[in-house]
This record gives C-alpha cells, sequence and structure tokens, in this order.
C-alpha cells in the first residue's frame, strides 16, 4: 500500500519537523485545497465536515503554528477577523470586495515597477511590501 501524496501544506510541515497528528493532516488539507482566504471558523467548519471530532482551539493552535513557522500567511482585510492563505511562490496582490467580502488575487508588472520606481526616488531600494485594494463593485455606482 502507498503513503497518499503530501500537499504543499504538509510537505512544508515534515520539511521543517513538524509532529504531523491526523488533526494536523485535516487542516493542512482543508488549507490546501482553499481556493479561497478563509478565517478559522470557516476552516474549522471545513475541518469538522472531514473530522467530526476536531476541537476551534486546535484549528486556531495549528493556524497559529503554520504562521510561525512561515507556511502559511495571515491577512487582516479590514473586517475584524484574520484570514488566511498558504504562502505562494509567486507575488500576487488582493482586491477586496467591501460589499462582498470576496478576495481576488491579481498580478500587475506595471504596479511592481511603479511601487520599484517610487522607492528608488525615495532612496530606497523595495525589499517587499503588501498591496491591498478595497474597492466596491461598478455596479454600485450606476444604480446612484
Amino acid at each position: 500500500m502507498t503513503e497518499p501524496k503530501l500537499n504543499v501544506i504538509e510537505a512544508q510541515c515534515v520539511a521543517k519537523g513538524m509532529r504531523m497528528t491526523e488533526q494536523r493532516r485535516v487542516i493542512a488539507r482543508a488549507l490546501a485545497q482553499s481556493a479561497d482566504h478563509p478565517d478559522v471558523e470557516e476552516l474549522y467548519r471545513r475541518c469538522a465536515e472531514i473530522d467530526p471530532h476536531i476541537s476551534i482551539s486546535t484549528v486556531y493552535r495549528t493556524v497559529k503554528l503554520f504562521e510561525d513557522a512561515g507556511i502559511i500567511e495571515r491577512h487582516d482585510f479590514r473586517e475584524g477577523r484574520a484570514r488566511y492563505e498558504q504562502i505562494s511562490e509567486t507575488h500576487h496582490d488582493h482586491l477586496i470586495d467591501l460589499r462582498s467580502g470576496r478576495v481576488i488575487e491579481f498580478q500587475s508588472e506595471e504596479i511592481e515597477r511603479l511601487q520599484a520606481d517610487i522607492a528608488r526616488r525615495l532612496g530606497y531600494r523595495l525589499v517587499d511590501h503588501r498591496l491591498e485594494l478595497y474597492a466596491v463593485p461598478l455596479a454600485d455606482a450606476k444604480k446612484r
């Protein structure tokens, strides 16, 4: 019998020497399969569908462990709750729909060049950044 293939989050945990309990595996899989940016409560709901014995405190502790290990990233999108995503190998920014809460990931070489240029004009070399755009649908303006 072959071992099931590890997802990226599980593989990173193993590579960092983290002990992987079955509940941690459930949480890692739920995060790895997330196309959105779930908060802990949503992640707990997804995990509880797989393992009804998992507790929300286990999810909170595990998310914190994964975050501290540099495996997942925390975002605070102004809604009073932290949301999480797997750390990506490629840089991307976020547009947050203030009506629905939907988070849209995007990449823009033009924005990247502009940010580096601004830093250079101010006498700096840009080493990292995070861009979050908060928006409402254009359809909202048309209704007024």
